[in-house]
């Protein structure tokens, strides 16, 4: 791949043609918001200026809304080889490339399975793709020679190709992104006129469970818009699920012991079999989920105080495996959450301990 086209340059669009540029391929922007544009090219996405023929790759970054559109539009003026998108919804793009009659050869619905709250050229990094999974919906009628730049593009983003049907990703990422999305939302919004003293007591399982809360609401009609069936499937499903934990909680009210009974019961369903699904989620490296212990440490908000601490359990020999920053209200300071394997726990207390360093009794 030599020249790449992106239309769109947004957070996906922008990170990829940083990738690109940075591998020596001469990238050309386009945004039907020039400014974006002008964005992604001063962080170094690549050119403003048209290609002076049909590119190798067409990168289509653009809601999946308007996808099919612009995929025509493009292949109309005959601008690349070989065509991919990069929307989070592929069933529908697809179908309305068929009814619109385009080429389907040199089409290839992708879509990389990373992102962050922030979205535009400015939320962009190189990095982005990074051991992330990138899904690639291949058709019967698509060229080898594009799947081949597909795969070029995976490789050079530092993506893991995963190849899928269309309808199948939609479930999918229905179920692991767009509903949690949606869940996310609905209990930040729980907040919003939640009364001061209670969200001053927010603490680290409420900031786990609103982060994606703070993503782009325009971005996310967009997308919700393109997958509503498979998305109304789960919320159906998980409707059932919360009026049966309602039912059980009512019970725990109860004076009588056998529906306090029945209540607790169905608590404890409910909560084991989200330890089930739980353990299902892949770990590091995309492996089984480990057993990690935690080892909670005092830290003051103060630089340096992270590095010295990684830096202390490298000198223990003990390697991190996950950690997580527990912010106090109120106060400069926190507790640093080191996950490691637990064999390692007590020589890591050890450790720290003789530096100085405060661990938290669990």
């Amino acid at each position: 791949m030599r020249t790449a086209l992106v239309l769109g340059t947004g957070l996906i669009g922008t990170s990829a043609a940083l990738v690109l540029a940075a591998r020596g391929v001469r990238v050309h922007l386009r945004d039907h918001e020039p400014e974006r544009a002008r964005t992604a090219a001063s962080l170094g996405a690549g050119t403003l200026d048209e290609p002076e023929g049909p590119v190798d790759l067409a990168i289509v970054a653009v809601p999946p809304t308007h996808i099919a559109a612009v995929v025509a539009e493009a292949q109309g003026q005959g601008l690349a080889r070989g065509y991919i998108d990069v929307g989070s919804v592929k069933g529908g793009p697809l179908g309305e490339l068929e009814q619109l009659g385009c080429d389907l050869s040199t089409y290839l619905g992708t879509h990389p399975m990373a992102g962050r709250e922030q979205s535009g050229p400015l939320a962009a990094a190189g990095d982005l793709f990074e051991g992330r999974p990138w899904v690639l919906t291949p058709t019967a009628a698509t060229d080898t020679a594009v799947l081949n730049m597909a795969l070029e593009l995976v490789a050079l983003c530092g993506g893991v190709p995963v190849v899928m049907d269309a309808d199948a990703h939609d479930r999918a990422v229905a179920l692991v992104s767009h509903t949690p999305q949606l869940l996310s939302s609905m209990v930040a919004a729980r907040l919003e006129s939640a009364d001061e003293t209670a969200v001053r007591l927010c603490g680290q399982g409420i900031r786990d469970v609103t982060r994606i809360a703070a993503s782009d609401p325009a971005m996310w009609v967009e997308i919700l818009s393109a997958n509503p069936g498979p998305v109304a499937d789960i919320l159906a499903e998980v409707a059932g699920d919360l009026d049966e934990t309602v039912r059980a909680l009512r019970a725990l009210e109860s004076a009588d012991l056998e529906k306090r009974g029945g209540g607790v019961d169905g608590i404890e369903r409910m909560l084991r079999r989200g330890n089930a699904g739980r353990t299902r989620v892949p770990g590091k490296h995309g492996q089984a989920p480990a057993a990690y212990e935690t080892v909670a440490v005092l830290i003051s908000d103060q630089p340096g105080e992270l590095s010295r601490i990684f830096a202390d359990a490298g000198a223990a020999g003990v390697n991190i495996e996950d950690v997580r920053i527990e912010h106090s209200t109120g106060q400069q300071a926190g507790h640093v959450q080191i996950m490691v394997e637990p064999g390692a726990v007590r020589m890591l207390k050890a450790a720290l301990r003789e530096r100085g360093w405060s661990i938290r009794q669990e």
